[in-house]
């Protein structure tokens, strides 16, 4: 499914929408991150690349790019209400993630008090480089907004119009500024392990990470192909490449 037509279509009948943030120099990211996403879903789920040329398009962001942006989605995230028609519960979520359990573990968790539902890191990395020399700035509430569960029905969550997402500031945005703290509500850090930052205990299944987060670079980019879960990834690539065969064929 494209952005067009997304919100006209949102129902509560309908499969769990997943909107995922795409960048053109990430594809691949994006293609192994929805394929763990399906591959463990015992629940329907629509995966949607949230992909920034369509939505400027079809008119739905103009905002200039940021020198602080390190990649596409940085702000378009924050539409994932409007975009599921200010319906039901929804999932905005970064491409530089690899689930390795079934999302229905995390729509367990949602709870219609919140407005959102997220990892609460407390995550500050030195000021510097990631990715593929992106800067990485530091700010209050760091990677809350990676993966966030958006009550799109809350009525404080209409605030997030397009014309809003198009000219508030970052700080604004990423630190969920529209809402109180007692509207963001917490899940567990293994559905949003940041790798380099969290620990595992590979044998102990309540640290062992349901969806990891290469948030400093992943093993799609040379100089991180040796990072902690290099191995779980570049094997679902492989899954990825062999599914992409027998369509071809």
């Amino acid at each position: 499914m494209t952005i067009s037509g997304i919100a006209k279509t949102a129902s509560a009948m309908a499969p769990f929408k997943v909107f995922v943030g795409y960048d053109t120099r990430e594809d691949v990211a994006f293609e192994v991150c929805r394929h763990s996403l399906l591959k463990h879903a015992s629940v329907p789920v629509d995966v949607i690349p949230l992909k920034q040329s369509e939505l400027r398009a079809a008119g739905l962001y103009r905002r200039e790019r940021d020198p602080t942006e390190s990649t596409e989605f940085s702000f378009t995230r924050f539409l994932t209400p409007y975009l599921a028609g200010y319906r039901g519960w929804a999932m905005f979520v970064d491409c530089d993630f690899l689930y390795t359990a079934d999302i229905k573990g995390l729509i367990d968790l949602i709870d219609d008090r919140y407005a959102v539902m997220c990892v609460q890191h407390e995550y500050a990395p030195k000021e510097g480089l990631k990715m593929d020399g992106a800067v990485q700035t530091v700010y209050p509430r760091k990677n809350w907004s990676s993966m966030v569960l958006y009550n799109c029905g809350h009525p404080k969550n209409r605030v997030l119009t397009p014309e809003l997402v198009s000219s508030q500031t970052g700080a604004f945005l990423h630190r969920f500024m529209w809402l109180h703290d007692s509207d963001i509500g917490a899940v567990p850090f293994v559905w949003n392990f940041l790798v380099g930052h969290n620990k595992a205990d590979h044998h102990d299944p309540e640290t062992f990470p349901k969806a990891i987060h290469y948030t400093l670079g992943g093993p799609w980019f040379h100089a991180y192909k040796d990072c902690e879960f290099a191995d779980l990834w570049m094997k679902e690539l492989e899954e990825v490449k062999k599914a992409n065969n027998l369509i071809a064929v």
